[in-house]
């Protein structure tokens, strides 16, 4: 008796197949896993502080901006000002080390001196709050303290330091979630693009089209195969990095379930592009310069190694803008602040319009033959 065709049987026979072919190839395991790694490593073993040059400096509500003090830290190259936060918003930034100092400059009710500077630090971000104070503020404060013409010179400013307690946040924490976006963005693009190429190229999948076997079989017996190696090789990178130098898992393994439900997302967002490559590109040889047109930016401007907030101001739209930068959040506020998928809905959202996006691009652009 004839059994019907199961294309639920091929999808998981072309996702085997798949899945052998990448663990085969070494630009799959160099570019997911080895690179990654490497990177991580090094960070880790400088260890220290958090990834950045700029030192976000929270402005509380009530301070006087009209003054020399609040002008030149604005001037300042190395603080980056935050306002138009509530009191609260700042505090839990500062909390969590998303911000490394507060502020807050008023006008002295004594009158002498004429204002008073009240900073707080955190214990989440002990490097750059030093930084802040030794290089920017105390200068600073020296500096507006000692008016030409003025022996000795009465004092602008007092200076009301605290520190409030907080987990130390550090390299590895920043780094870890940027290279695991940078591994699922090179499988995604890279991976997709050369192999649904080179099926095409070699008539297999033409093959396919002699056989009971669906197209989305195909499709999806690919992205299977593609989302497993992604999460083992996200497996192996997360237990690395907290076994050995100690990245921060608030929830331990609830955590790393919500870390690996970010990225099979960000992979199926980012395979997208892939199919796009794929379908443009006319030969192998085509696929290297258009892949890297989609995947460089992103691993320079979306926080993979410097936080944004470097940036110059005109860039960081352009970073606001692309994919990587939301998965490199979301995976820092899980891994960290412990936030969950809903406190991240916002970044999720973002991938989401993204995977729109880029399919109904590749569903346009994409060839079977």
């Amino acid at each position: 008796m004839n059994q019907s065709y199961s294309n639920t049987k091929a999808t998981l026979a072309i996702a085997r197949a798949s899945f052998r072919s990448i663990t085969r190839s070494p630009s799959a395991v160099v570019f997911s896993l080895a690179f990654p790694l490497i990177f991580i490593l090094v960070f880790g073993f400088i260890g220290g502080g958090s990834g950045g040059f700029k030192v976000d400096v929270g402005v509380m509500n009530g301070s006087d901006t009209a003054n020399n003090i609040y002008r030149a830290l604005k001037k300042t190259g190395g603080a980056n000002l935050i306002v138009n936060q509530t009191d609260a918003e700042l505090m839990q930034d500062l909390e969590k080390g998303r911000t490394d100092a507060l502020i807050k400059i008023q006008k002295n009710a004594n009158a002498t001196p004429p204002f008073t500077v009240d900073v707080k630090y955190t214990g989440a971000s002990r490097e750059k709050g030093q930084f802040f104070r030794s290089l920017l503020l105390i200068p600073i404060l020296a500096s507006a303290n000692q008016p030409k013409g003025a022996v000795p010179p009465p004092a602008v400013a007092a200076l009301h330091e605290s520190t409030i307690t907080g987990r130390v946040y550090k390299t590895i924490d920043f780094i870890l979630p940027g290279q695991l976006g940078f591994s699922l963005l090179s499988s995604g693009v890279f991976g997709t693009a050369f192999v649904f190429l080179s099926l095409r190229v070699t008539l297999v999948i033409k093959r396919f089209f002699a056989t009971p076997v669906k197209r989305y079989s195909i499709v999806l017996g690919e992205m299977l195969a593609r989302i497993i190696f992604s999460l083992v090789g996200a497996l192996f990178i997360i237990g690395i990095g907290h076994f050995a130098f100690g990245f921060t898992l608030i929830h331990g393994f609830v955590t790393v379930l919500n870390m690996l439900a970010l990225s099979v997302l960000g992979l199926i967002v980012f395979m997208g592009f892939g199919f796009v490559v794929s379908g443009i590109a006319k030969n192998e040889s085509s696929v290297p310069p258009i892949a890297n047109i989609i995947t460089l930016p992103q691993f320079l401007l979306s926080g993979t190694f410097f936080s944004i907030s470097a940036f110059p101001g005109w860039l960081q739209p352009i970073s606001k803008a692309l994919p990587l930068t939301y998965l490199n959040d979301a995976m820092r506020k899980v891994a960290f602040e412990g936030a969950g998928l809903f406190d991240v809905w916002h970044q999720i959202l973002i991938l989401l319009v993204w995977l729109i996006i880029i399919y109904t691009i590749a569903v346009k652009t994409f060839k079977w033959e």
